[in-house]
Formats: C-alpha cells, structure tokens, sequence
C-alpha cells in the first residue's frame, strides 16, 4: 500500500498513548449479546460471550499487543503505531449503520441492535495486507449476510459499497488529502453474502479497540486488508461497481477484487511471499489467503490477473 507521511499534524493533536490508555473503562458483560453497554463515549471494554465458530484456523493468533499497536488506519495517521497513538479521541457512542440502495426494506440499525442481531462468533482469520506483512487475530462477530438477509436485497443488487465516518475533529489523519476521505469500500454481492465476510464487533474477547476500526468494521480474510472497511456508518446495496477509495486514487497499482494471490505483484513490489508479525522469517503467500475452499468457486472463470 502506498505510504505518504502527512507532516501537518501537530504534537497537540496527538493523544498521549498514557491517557488513551486510562480512558479504556472495564464493563462487565451480560444480555444477549454477552455484554453490558451504557450510553458512553470513547473507548469501552467489555466482554463478549462467543460462540465456537467453524471458519477459525488453526493457526496461532498475534498478540493482543501486536494486533492493536500496528494498525493500517490512514484516518488516524499513515503511520503503522499512529492509529494506538491518535484513536482515543474517537467517539463510538452512540452509533448506526443506515443499510440503503436496492433493498426492499431500508433500515437504520442501532450499535445495540446490531450487536444482538446473530450469536457472536470468535473467527481466528489471517489479515494479510498488500504492503507483504500478516498478522493471525481472533475477531468477534457474525457473517455480514445476517444483516444483509433483513433489509431483502432487490435482484438489482449487484454490489455492497461500505462508506466510514469522516469526522477530522477526531480523525486527525483526514486532515490530510492522503486519500478522498470518507473512505469507501466495496464488495460484490455474491462475496459479501459469502458467511466468511464478518461484520466485527470486537478481538480478544472485547470490543473492538479504536484503531482496530471501531465499534463496527467488516473483515473479507480472503483479500487484502484495505478491503476490510472500518468504523463503518453506511452500507448501500448497488447495480454498479463502486469505485473505491484506493482505486481513485492509484487504479493502476490497486483493483476492485484485490484477493490475495501470489501470481499478481504491485507494481512496485512481490506479493510471492509475506512476513508475518512477530516472525523473522518470510513464508510463501498462498492463494486466496488460504480461503480457496470457501472462495474459490465465486471466480470461475475469471482471469484473476486482468480482475486484480
């Protein structure tokens, strides 16, 4: 992925990882959902009641340490540590997701609401991303189908465009023209009805923290990590290809489908092989990230070199 290093941000805009860190209020879990949730701002933790889940691979998960210290998360800054520096100031409290477009029944779905919608699964999933780094993380959450399935998608919808928030008070790295923000993302219908597309709720037994793409993002294991949208307000089912942010702005080094796959290089590097954090050595990337089972048949025929 493309790293540009905004230098317009000030030390006064930069939230001492200390106080971020004390600002992490415990909350003992309960309901349905496994957790208590009051009407707070800022980050909160609480704990999530799972249930075992048969997508999970067998691979051993990063460190809670790793997984939240060394985030891809440009609305807070392009730095990989910026986003556990900068991502205290968001406010999470209260929130929706508005799920539009080519659907029969529109809807409005409360933070709350969403968190009860479906049992609470946790998924260990590889994340690989597009820079040649990968990381193994226990999300929490449910396929996004289930939220899908309730607003009944018109046969016109072709595509889901996810867009996050745009809020530069809290999100110091929208300062900045690193990209045409808000963020948009976008998935074919067929791939995010796939039950491995997760809407994510939380890791490691807790909400999600800030810079992990709080309090509700989307994971596609399969593809690279700019693919997986975060703090999402907006899911809007389409007849058109969305254009996403990183195809605005370089379609030549970034596609729509972007599924990880050792044959295709960025254009200015390989993608034959990956470190992941926490290892010294490299290992081979595997096609669809090791998802080709669950996947592979959604890209019959398809030249995946051309479809990039």
């Amino acid at each position: 992925m493309l790293i540009r290093h905004p230098t317009d941000i000030l030390p006064s805009e930069i939230t001492d990882k200390a106080l971020y860190l004390s600002r992490r209020d415990f909350m003992t879990a309960a309901g349905a959902a496994g957790l208590v949730l009051a009407g707070v701002s800022g980050p909160v933790e609480a704990k999530l009641a799972t249930v075992p889940s048969r997508f999970s691979t067998a691979d051993k998960p990063n460190t809670k340490q790793e997984i939240t210290t060394y985030n891809n998360f440009y609305e807070f800054g392009t730095d990989k540590g910026d986003p556990a520096v900068n991502a205290g100031k968001l406010v999470t409290r209260p929130w929706t997701v508005r799920v539009e477009g080519e659907v029969m029944k529109p809807k409005t779905f409360d933070l709350d609401e969403i968190m009860k919608l479906a049992p609470l699964e946790e998924r260990i999933y590889r994340l690989r991303c597009v820079e040649g780094w990968s990381m193994v993380i226990p999300w929490i959450g449910y396929s996004l189908s289930e939220i899908l399935k309730r607003v009944e998608p018109t046969s016109k919808a072709k595509y889901v465009e996810f867009t996050t928030l745009k809020r530069p008070e809290q999100m110091p790295g929208q300062r900045n023209a690193v990209l045409d923000w808000p963020y948009v993302e976008g998935l074919r219908i067929d791939e995010a009805m796939n039950p491995l597309t997760l809407v994510t709720l939380g890791l490691y037994g807790e909400l999600l923290p800030n810079q992990n793409g709080a309090p509700i993002r989307i994971a596609v294991p399969w593809k690279y990590g700019f693919k997986s949208a975060k703090s999402v307000i907006r899911i809007r089912l389409v007849e058109k290809q969305p254009i996403s942010s990183w195809m605005s702005a370089n379609p030549r080094e970034y596609g729509f489908f972007s599924n990880v796959n050792p044959q295709v290089d960025h254009p200015r590097w390989s993608q034959a092989s990956e470190r992941r954090i926490g290892e010294f050595f490299k290992r081979k990337t595997v096609m669809f990230n090791g998802y080709g089972d669950q996947v592979a048949s959604m890209y019959a025929g398809m030249d995946l070199k051309k479809y990039f």
